[in-house]
């Protein structure tokens, strides 16, 4: 019996529509209306001759051949799109894709790239900068710098840095309102970094205030961000204090855009951190690998200079 396979287009709106249940979120993926993802969905049933989903007024299923479908859906479309990628590599040129959050690739990564494209100045790099955690099939990454527990299922992760978390300011800011004990804290614009996720406690200002032995807090007022690098940068800026993560500062407190007023730092959840991440069939590509073995010795020189100890709070020396 003949069956005519759908192409690409089809096979990815109904894995888009498989994977998040929902006509509308896989129209909003891949940015074509729930209309044209229904007239696919509906072409490839009705070549099968089965139901592919089971609706309700208010849910979507796959049903038992959606499952299989799905499952072989996923697995030729990963197939494809790591064959399409080898076989770009054949043209001649060298392209690596790289994708990172915009924190760390504006104040870690973008800041050094120009050294490892010094070291292979024959591969051509692509970077995406997105908040959002891309597929590496799906949108085409080769290697991706995350934060997280490592913990993803066919993908080799190597941890990069831990989190190491102590107040900074600009120079100018310390200079005009002088920082000599933490409660001097409560007296200055404190900024703040809206962040959550994973179910994981990420410290903040009560808790680094809580450390330095100040019960007294009010952590509503002051200035908030959702997003390290801008709420980095309003520091640098002189608009107030804000908790630095270290790989984060360790460029801007080496020029002396910022200083560290206390020695005092808190720790991140352990088992989280920055990563290099790949997927296991290709972490021996030998673009990837490069890449690899940069970061972690750039991820190691950060190191060297960046963690603070974590100890008592210290007062500036006066000059």
């Amino acid at each position: 019996m003949s069956f005519h396979i759908p192409g690409t287009r089809a096979l990815r709106a109904f894995e888009a529509a498989g994977r998040n249940l929902s006509f509308t979120r896989a129209a909003n993926e891949l940015r074509v209306t729930p209309a044209a993802i229904s007239h696919q969905i509906k072409e490839f049933e009705d070549q099968l001759g089965v139901a592919l989903f089971a609706r309700t007024s208010r849910t979507m299923q796959m049903t038992p051949a959606g499952e299989i479908i799905f499952a072989a859906t996923t697995e030729a479309l990963s197939v494809l799109t790591r064959a399409a990628s080898r076989a770009r590599r054949t043209r001649g040129g060298m392209r690596l894709r790289i994708t990172a959050s915009a924190s760390i690739a504006a104040k870690w990564l973008v800041p050094r790239i120009d050294e490892f494209m010094e070291r292979w100045p024959e591969i051509d790099v692509r970077m995406d900068i997105s908040t959002n955690v891309r597929e590496f099939d799906r949108d085409d990454v080769d290697v991706a710098i995350r934060w997280g527990d490592g913990n993803y299922d066919g993908m080799r992760s190597d941890r990069l840095f831990d989190n190491t978390i102590f107040p900074v300011c600009s120079p100018t800011l310390l200079a005009r309102r002088p920082l000599n004990e933490p409660a001097d804290l409560l007296h200055h614009m404190l900024i703040h970094v809206a962040w959550s996720g994973q179910g994981v406690t990420w410290p903040d200002w009560r808790m680094w205030l809580l450390a330095a032995g100040i019960r007294d807090f009010d952590d509503g007022p002051g200035l908030h961000f959702t997003d390290s690098g801008p709420a980095i940068q309003a520091a640098i800026d002189g608009q107030g204090v804000v908790l630095g993560d270290s790989s984060l500062v360790a460029d801007d407190l080496a020029a002396g855009h910022l200083v560290q007023p206390f020695e005092l730092s808190i720790k991140g959840p352990a088992q989280f951190a920055y990563r290099v991440v790949s997927p296991v069939e290709t972490a021996g590509d030998p673009l990837v690998s490069a890449f690899r073995e940069w970061v972690l010795e750039e991820a190691a020189k950060t190191l060297t200079v960046a963690t603070p100890p974590s100890s008592s709070f210290r007062r500036p020396s006066r000059r």
